[in-house]
């Protein structure tokens, strides 16, 4: 491997990796390091660029912890996210869309009954959401598991507030509930509301340097899993947010924008008397059965 120059070396990185025993592992490290120095020779890439990038990419993993994820940020403003989840989810017409999961998910949310309160505090106006869940060919659903979570009005998650006491992270916003026998579900939640990424670390310096703004326009998080079907990952956003064709991260699809009806205070879907003016959202998940294997 000597007197290579920068001609050759891409064939040499790649001859290197010949006795690699994983064919995907090899086949994808094959490919990375043909366009990454295709990139650099097109853009002829200097040595002071090579080092901001690199000090960029520290930047991200100096300020990533359990609470945070720049690197997702980073891939979600890139459109690199979507673009697995849009190339991993293909589905029939039918099915609901995929969305990005985002950084903002916390496995073993709390559990709550249909009918439930799940915003435990959380600022925002009352929203009342509904649905179902059903297969491709109309099939209820029932006991499928829902994780649903989201920001508050003033555009942030729980896991982005200060923690307790004890030092723990107090979850509102956010839940997991199932399905009733018939696929259907309800609960109750806050108004949601745009609000911009975290933009105070080196993906927000990114945006701004490339003329971008941070927003997200209002959505609520679902992921569906159900035995049978494959699971979904996605968002439902509301009609006539600012930002549904400005996504910062390229998340909204059309059939995911829907309408979020407002009511005048008085008598809530559930019964109860609100004081205060109220949301209601409906909206029907269709999951893709899984393939049968043999």
């Amino acid at each position: 491997m000597r007197n290579i120059n920068e001609d050759t070396i891409t064939q040499a990185v790649i001859a290197s990796m010949s006795q690699c025993e994983n064919d995907r592992l090899r086949a994808v490290m094959t490919s990375l390091v043909q366009h990454l120095h295709a990139f650099a020779r097109e853009v002829k890439l200097t040595e002071q660029e090579w080092f901001h990038a690199i000090r960029f990419l520290t930047e991200v993993g100096h300020i990533t912890d359990e609470h945070r994820q720049e690197f997702v940020l980073l891939s979600d403003t890139l459109g690199l996210s979507m673009l697995v989840t849009s190339q991993n989810n293909r589905k029939p017409p039918a099915c609901t869309e995929a969305t990005v999961l985002g950084p903002f998910f916390v496995p073993d949310a709390p559990e709550y009954a249909l009918g439930d309160d799940i915003a435990n505090g959380a600022a925002g106006m009352p929203c009342f959401v509904s649905g179902s869940v059903a297969g491709i060919d109309g099939e209820p659903v029932g006991g499928a598991q829902l994780d649903v979570w989201q920001s508050d009005e003033d555009g942030f998650y729980d896991v982005q507030h200060e923690t307790d006491a004890d030092g723990r992270i107090v979850p509102q916003a956010r839940g997991r509930l199932r399905t009733a026998a018939d696929g259907t579900f309800h609960f109750r939640s806050i108004l949601a509301e745009a609000y911009p990424i975290p933009h105070d670390g080196p993906v927000g310096k990114m945006l701004e340097a490339l003329g971008r703004h941070p927003w997200r326009p209002a959505h609520l998080h679902f992921w569906i899993q159900a035995a049978g079907y494959e699971p979904l990952i996605t968002h439902v956003f509301r009609d006539g947010d600012r930002y549904l064709d400005s996504d910062a991260v390229f998340g909204v699809r059309s059939s995911l924008v829907v309408d979020w009806e407002r009511h005048e205070a008085g008598i809530a879907p559930d019964g109860t008397t609100s004081d205060t003016p109220f949301y209601t959202l409906d909206y029907r998940f269709v999951l893709n059965p899984l393939e049968e294997t043999a």
